[in-house]
């Protein structure tokens, strides 16, 4: 019985009989909350996701945020798929803090277990973890969970208020309810009696809540399947969206700050008696660390435009931290010697592994490297509060609401029920928004503004050099070839820091106890069919904060492994699409779409020189967040070495597909999120300090740079599964792999550059 199954089941013997008793139940309901969302205009509340008013405009509560990824949309198509609503006539609101929103299934994906363990207790965890989460989880949005979080509660949440509406139409009308057809937000007899959504939303709301309305099946969807349009597509393209940055409030004080250069530094005295005299301004202070941040001094003044120019005019000096006299040649000296002498955990163990390698009729090793990466969200952190005697509202493009709540109660002593959070849209979020640091220094700088609300803005340089960056992460692998070039052993040992350790003490102020998957996810999780294989990994504790960035482990494991694999086709003299076939025997679904993404990018396929340039390609395989993508990519290289991708095959399963268009929108997206990281994301630090201030020096893919990208969506009847963050982690090996076949160079470190 291996580590992970003892603790499980020790901890549930330890929990005695009661806890037993407790663990057999199912886990609450998903429907009801605690307290009835307020939402203006006071329409009819259904249940904890929908409302209706009296002119049958339907209202769909939202607990996710919107990023950029379409969730609302999405969403919303859910309910309204089962409540039967006009589209045209189905608007988002935003859902407020409680229970029934936490997120269970980011956490439950979250337990360090392979995708193709279905065994006891994996399912007894799950089980397990999704009761404890319904009660005490946390109201996030991440880990590509969103739709795969609420595919069921938002279906039965509109097939509930659907039910309730023809339990009231079928008592008006002295009819059979299984008489009634319920169409585009009208619901129809066959005697001719028809009304409308809105005639009926008042009384039927009053009705006790429906809990076992039957839902849909698949051949009775309307909306689920098809590209409809986004929600939020036309605020955004005329600019009546609202961004946290957007917010003007009656009053407002607005704050600049200059954090501590020094990661974790803190402000050792200041002299603003010049700023003091600068128009407009009211205060100059200093604000301590929070929640993982470093200190830093603060300006509030009348405009934004004051306080930054009165900033400048502050002279300040620092404390150091103890990341005083860290660089990146440190950091990756330090990673390197755990891989020798760090206790390394072991999240799979399969056979002899080094029997099979001595046995080999040759080995191959490498090494690989990924540097630490920035978030860099177009919009910048920025949060906006009030704090009165008795009340607080704040105003946070978060993807943590009741973590943000908990975190602004810290800091001003109200009870968190005396706190209310509005979460407009987010400028993106890719994890960096999971942080409460800049909502905690918000709370204590408006602590300062006597109950006038204050917008603080961070400058882009300060978003950049505080940021809980992607860790930086080393591994080493062995494998054995036999006298056939088939796969005989696979050792691999990777080197970084715990995000998910880092993250639960400074936010909520716990110590995990199981161990963090995200270190290795992405190494030990995939399908590739290993006889004898160990995949561990060492967690470094370092002075850099680090945090969740999109695609978290998988991010940097898959161009690890991906990459070797790669390495290994060639030393057998195999073909890399073959090569890894004969490694999913036991896999079809893999072997489906790393077959149809092959053929969707040509591979075998002769490709010419063109201009000069010399062009290859290269393919890569990997599971993440439930789904399987594969990638093609084609890529030239330039006389002077320059990579240019241009274009990209991509192959994704992902179950069900709620809205195609929304899925291809997102494949963009990380695609070209994970080339930026890929050919030009490198965060370095030198004494303490992060050297890339701005896209200057931390520069973005342009989009002139922006390859093909071609998509092909498996059709799936399986539920759905994540969608932001699979198609990232396949990149960045599929482009090395490209590289080394047009030049012979494998680059074993991002981010990638020829000599």
């Amino acid at each position: 019985m291996g580590m992970r199954r003892r603790f499980v089941l020790g901890s549930l013997a330890a929990a005695g009989g009661l806890a037993l008793g407790w663990s057999i139940l199912p886990p609450r309901q998903r429907l009801t909350p605690h307290r009835v969302p307020r939402l203006p205009g006071a329409p009819s509340v259904f249940n904890g996701w929908v409302a209706i008013d009296s002119d049958g405009l339907v209202t769909v509560l939202m607990a996710k945020s919107e990023m950029g990824q379409g969730t609302h949309t999405g969403l919303a198509m859910l309910l309204a798929e089962e409540l039967d609503a006009d589209w045209a006539r189905v608007r988002t609101a935003s859902s407020g803090i409680d229970p029934i929103y936490n997120n269970i299934a980011t956490v439950v994906d979250g337990l360090p277990f392979h995708p193709d363990d279905d065994g006891l207790v994996k399912r007894a965890s799950g089980w397990m973890v999704a009761k404890l989460m319904r009660e005490a989880g946390v109201m996030m949005t991440g880990g590509s969970s969103s739709l795969k979080d609420l595919w069921l509660p938002m279906r039965q949440a509109g097939a509930s208020a659907r039910a309730m509406l023809v339990a009231e139409a079928a008592q008006r009308w002295g009819v059979a309810a299984g008489e009634i057809n319920v169409v585009a937000g009208r619901l129809e007899h066959a005697s001719g009696r028809t009304a409308g959504f809105g005639e009926l939303a008042e009384a039927a709301g009053r009705r006790a809540v429906i809990r076992d309305a039957p839902l849909k099946p698949a051949s009775a969807f309307k909306l689920i399947g098809q590209p409809l349009h986004r929600l939020d597509t036309a605020s955004k393209s005329d600019g009546q969206a609202g961004f946290g940055i957007d917010l003007v409030l009656p009053q407002m004080l607005h704050a600049a700050v200059r954090i501590c250069p020094m990661l974790g530094g803190r402000v050792a005295s200041f002299d603003a008696t010049a700023a003091m005299q600068a128009p407009g301004v009211r205060k100059v202070f200093s604000v301590p660390a929070l929640k993982g941040g470093a200190g830093a001094l603060a300006v509030l003044a009348e405009s934004g435009w004051q306080a930054r120019r009165a900033l400048d005019g502050v002279s300040v000096k620092w404390q150091d931290s103890e990341a005083s006299g860290l660089s990146s040649d440190g950091i990756r000296g330090r990673l390197m010697a755990a891989l020798d002498t760090g206790r390394a955990y072991a999240f799979a163990r399969r056979g002899d592994v080094d029997a099979a390698l001595k046995a080999a009729a040759r080995t191959v090793s490498a090494e690989y490297f990924a540097p630490y990466l920035a978030h860099a969200t177009l919009e910048p952190m920025n949060c906006t509060v009030q704090v009165k005697p008795d009340r607080a509202t704040v105003w946070a493009p978060t993807q943590v609401p009741g973590l943000a709540r908990q975190a602004v109660a810290q800091v001003t002593g109200l009870d968190p029920e005396q706190i209310d959070i509005e979460v407009p849209y987010l400028g993106g979020g890719f994890g960096r928004r999971l942080e409460v640091d800049f909502i905690a220094q918000a709370a204590a700088i408006a602590m300062q503004a006597e109950g006038v609300p204050v917008k603080t803005i961070w400058s882009r340089e300060d978003d950049m050099t505080q940021d809980f960056y992607r860790p930086a992460c080393i591994a080493r692998i062995e494998a054995g070839l036999d006298a056939s070039g088939g796969l005989q052993g696979w050792r691999m040992v990777s080197a970084g820091q715990s995000v998910v350790a880092a993250y639960a003490q400074r936010v909520m102020g716990v110590k995990p106890p199981m161990p963090d998957k995200t270190t290795s996810e992405g190494a030990f999780d995939q399908p590739y069919e290993f006889a004898d294989a160990r995949i561990a990994h060492v967690s470094v504790e370092l002075p850099v904060p680090v945090g969740f960035w999109r695609a978290v482990g998988h991010s940097h494991q898959a161009f690890f492994q991906e990459s070797f694999i790669d390495e290994l086709a060639h030393a057998a003299g195999q073909n890399p699409l073959e090569f890894r076939l004969k490694l999913l025997r036991s896999h079809p679904r893999h072997a489906r779409v790393l077959q149809q993404a092959a053929r969707l990018g040509g591979w075998g396929q002769t490709i010419e020189p063109r201009d000069g340039l010399r062009r290859a390609r290269g393919i890569a395989l990997h599971e993440s967040f439930g789904s399987v993508v594969a990638q093609v990519a084609e890529v030239s290289i330039a006389a002077d070495g320059l990579i240019q991708v241009d274009r990209v095959a991509c192959v994704i399963d992902c179950g069900l597909a709620i809205n195609p268009e929304l899925i291809r929108q997102q494949v963009d997206s990380a695609i070209v999120y994970g080339l930026s990281a890929a050919l030009k994301g490198e965060i370095t630090i030198e004494n303490g300090q992060v050297q890339q201030r701005n896209f200057h020096d931390y520069p973005v893919l342009t989009m002139a740079q922006c390859p093909v990208i071609d998509t092909e969506i498996i059709a799936s009847s399986a539920p759905p599964e994540g969608v932001g963050e699979p198609p990232l982690p396949p990149i960045a090996p599929a482009v090395a792999n490209a590289v080394f076949s047009a030049t012979g160079q494998r680059l074993r470190s991002l981010p990638l550059r020829l000599a």
